[in-house]
């Protein structure tokens, strides 16, 4: 099977994807102006197989010469076969460089309804969530919603300040778990609180109150708000939240954000197993 060939960095879609890889604000205008995220590398790629959302597929020659790579392309397309599939020559492949070392392999992947739709327009949001109080390192972001998907809490919410959730690194450090959420971000403080029905439990290092003393309020939903690496949880969240520590070893001064945030989640799946 004969795909097209890109050849030229005056491409319209080798344009996008450049701008898709931007970091901070402009690959984030570019994701929301396009409504596609950049996926990179042969997991992520496997992980929309089937699912049509995935209607762009990028590689190359030696990309289809991998076996892997060449199985996934083709079992996507058999599932839905209006999916376009590029075959990008090796120079114009060298200059993205968030590609250079991995296989030849990514797509463009339509952005959810969640993620496009204003915060304004959401009246309420039920059940189980975690809030993201300006975390900004992608990988700690991407860890927390891999390990949100793996305890079940399918809501996460990023107030401004966040990584973009939909950042090339924050869906590398994701490892796919982005399928299984829905994602809101770009909220503000006072948003959050209108909206969110749950009670909030927000962790912060000097709490009275310890997550191990906590079982009658996980019984029921509850909405997790992780802090800033730097600042952690804002003034304004906490006034209105229960705040929560977790007991450590007191020569230790903190856990990493996405530390807390896998363990306070599976606390939760266990005290509702228990």
């Amino acid at each position: 099977m004969n795909f097209e060939l890109i050849t030229s960095k005056e491409n319209p879609l080798f344009k996008e994807i450049r701008l898709l890889q931007a970091a901070g604000a402009k690959g984030q205008k570019a994701r929301l102006a396009g409504g596609h995220a950049l996926l990179e590398g042969i997991h992520l790629i496997q992980t929309w197989v089937g699912d049509p959302a995935l209607k762009t597929i990028l590689t190359s020659d030696l990309g289809l010469k991998n076996a892997e790579i060449a199985e996934a392309v083709y079992a996507h397309i058999e599932i839905c076969p209006d999916t376009k599939v590029y075959q990008l020559d090796g120079v114009l492949w060298s200059l993205l460089s968030d590609l250079v070392n991995a296989p030849h392999i990514g797509g463009l992947l339509d952005l959810p309804k969640s993620c496009l739709v204003s915060p304004q327009s959401i009246a309420t949001l039920e059940g189980d969530v975690i809030i993201l109080d300006r975390v900004q390192d992608a990988g700690n972001v991407g860890s927390i919603l891999r390990s949100a998907a793996a305890a079940g809490f399918t809501k996460v919410l990023a107030l401004s300040g966040c990584a973009h959730l939909w950042s090339s690194k924050v869906l590398r450090a994701g490892m796919g778990a982005h399928r299984l959420l829905d994602l809101y971000e770009g909220w503000s403080t006072q948003q959050v609180l209108s909206a969110v029905t749950a009670p909030m439990l927000a962790t912060t290092a000097d709490a009275e109150c310890d997550l191990y003393q906590l079982k009658n309020d996980l019984l029921h939903p509850v909405a997790w708000v992780m802090g800033s690496e730097g600042q952690g949880v804002s003034e304004e969240i906490l006034a209105q939240a229960k705040s929560v520590s977790i007991p450590i070893d007191s020569r230790v001064e903190s856990l990493n954000v996405s530390t807390a945030a896998a363990i306070c989640l599976f606390e939760t799946v266990r005290v509702r197993r228990s």
